[in-house]
């Protein structure tokens, strides 16, 4: 018995040690949490997302983005880089492949498609299908690891997020543990970065930011707003550069891509509810590094549930389409098709989702 007293005992102060001390790559900052108030009010459940029609991707996953091309046809980025292309009547192509991870995606007016690529940076790709390299790290020297949205200005000047400057997505083991490493850190190292195609110069237009995730440029092309993923808010940054304001704070669940909706509105995409673990140690960071030495079944992981909200210039919510069952989940954001359905796009689905859409205002 005094054996087997003593064996346990090593065994648990060994765990004890190894939760303690091991070695972990996260530094997690302390920070205050806004309290979740959950699906209430603008956020209030509902079933709008189950009638949801779906497009299968012929076994490739990831619709992360998608965006309408000069053809009408719906271009959308897969985990394998692959950047594929789908008809009026569901037909599934390739179009392109980027050697890397593409998440957001944007057509110019010329027919380009700009990618940012987790794994590579700025992309762009013609008409062809060819792909150029445009920037892989900006004029201080400091590399693009995780450029994740990406939209474009009347003038042609690019817009892109850099969503960790600390995680890289291919260096991390993908997009998904780069993001969780970056949120359980949460030492706002963050950026929106700024491509000039005349100069071919790319600045820092923000930096500072919690996760920068999706970016979309208004229509009258003189602010973007930017997601910031891991303060649960979306922000307004005016492109004179004057002081952006917060105008969407405290969602219920972690926002991902932005998108230009109709009439000047935006689609958003919750890729997951709150995890109330996390929200909790906002200010224990020492705790957080415990639950990064845990088996990777006992860290926190998304929760599968279909969520996306459209929004005015002000931040206001105007409609939120939803399933709870989470039978379309990890749902990144959406785009409006020019017949009025809308796409809605996700991190992991092997389809795209189609619905048609009847406006609540």
């Amino acid at each position: 018995m005094r054996n087997i007293l003593w064996f346990l005992g090593t065994v648990i102060a060994c765990l004890v040690v190894y939760l303690a001390l091991w070695p972990v790559s996260v530094r997690p900052v302390s920070w205050e949490v806004t309290e979740n108030a959950g699906y209430v009010g603008d956020f209030t459940e509902n079933h709008r997302l189950a009638a949801l029609g779906m497009i299968d991707l012929d076994g490739r996953v990831g619709p992360e983005d998608a965006d309408v091309g000069p053809d009408e046809k719906i271009y959308v980025a897969t985990h394998d880089g692959e950047i594929l292309r789908i008809g009026k009547d569901g037909d599934v192509t390739s179009f392109a492949q980027t050697q890397g991870r593409p998440l957001g995606l944007e057509f110019a007016t010329d027919g380009t498609l700009y990618v940012a690529d987790a794994h590579r940076g700025l992309l762009a790709i013609d008409p062809k299908g060819q792909v150029t390299l445009l920037t892989d790290k900006s004029e201080d020297g400091s590399a693009i690891l995780y450029a994740d949205d990406v939209d474009i200005t009347a003038d042609g000047t690019i817009y892109f997020s850099d969503a960790s400057t600390r995680f890289g997505a291919q260096e991390s083991g993908g997009t998904l543990a780069a993001s969780v490493l970056d949120l359980v850190e949460h030492s706002a190292n963050g950026r929106i970065l700024k491509y000039d195609p005349v100069s071919d110069k790319t600045t820092v237009f923000v930096d500072g930011l919690n996760f920068a995730n999706g970016v979309a440029i208004n229509e009258a092309s003189d602010a973007a707003f930017v997601v910031e993923t891991g303060a649960y808010r979306v922000w307004r940054f005016p492109l004179d550069g004057s002081p952006g304001q917060v105008i969407l704070d405290n969602l219920p669940g972690f926002p991902d891509n932005i998108n230009n909706g109709p009439d000047g509105t935006f689609w958003v995409g919750l890729v997951s509810p709150r995890n109330a673990i996390m929200d909790k140690l906002s200010n224990r960071p020492f705790l957080r590094r415990v639950i990064m030495r845990l088996p990777e079944a006992m860290k926190p992981a998304p929760t599968r549930y279909g969520y996306i909200l459209r929004m005015d210039a002000e931040g206001r919510v105007l409609e939120t389409l939803q399933d709870p069952t989470g039978n379309y989940a990890l749902t990144t954001g959406a785009i409006t098709l020019p017949d009025g359905r809308i796409a809605v796009t996700s991190l992991t689905e092997p389809r795209l989702g189609i619905l048609q859409h009847q406006s609540k205002n």
